[in-house]
């Protein structure tokens, strides 16, 4: 296994772009956040070197209200897969803000949501707040629920 994540970011996969679009819907009218995680293009089947948005980690703690969202900051795992952080603006701008900007500094890119979530209400940005492209990917992303598919025979076989 790899230490260290490619440095391109190749883009975020439709399944994962579609989840913080819905799940930004769910906490309507208050902010979502969370923190974007990567995986290897070339696991994902791809033929390139680079990342491949494909995960969203919400911190524990984290507070939200219509018009903000908090995350604890030493809740905040050391993690080699991140890439960057999602949040939601219930009022629909898809501009960052200065408190945005404040939390930018985590990661090579920034998603803002805005409402009403549709399919073309995101926008990403660097670090620095300026837009920037991050195409949509069409790739398989393991099932999360396999994660729970075991039997107690798997279970004295680890032990």
């Amino acid at each position: 296994m790899r230490l260290f994540r490619s440095s391109e970011l190749l883009g975020i996969a439709a399944e994962t772009l579609e989840f913080v679009r819905d799940s930004a819907a769910e906490t309507h009218p208050d902010e979502y956040m969370g923190l974007l995680r990567g995986e290897d293009a070339r696991r994902l089947g791809l033929d390139r070197e680079g990342t491949v948005i494909t995960d969203v980690l919400i911190i524990p703690g984290t507070t939200s209200n219509p018009v903000s969202a908090t995350v604890r900051t030493d809740m905040i795992p050391n993690d080699v897969r991140a890439v960057g952080s999602v949040h939601s603006h219930p009022n629909g701008v898809l501009q960052p803000s200065d408190a945005d900007l404040n939390t930018f500094n985590r990661g090579d890119v920034h998603i803002i949501l805005g409402a009403p979530y549709g399919p073309d209400d995101w926008r990403a940005f660097d670090s620095g707040g300026e837009p920037r492209s991050l195409d949509v990917l069409d790739v398989d992303l393991d099932d999360p629920e396999a994660f729970f598919d075991f039997t107690q025979e798997d279970l004295d076989t680890d032990l």
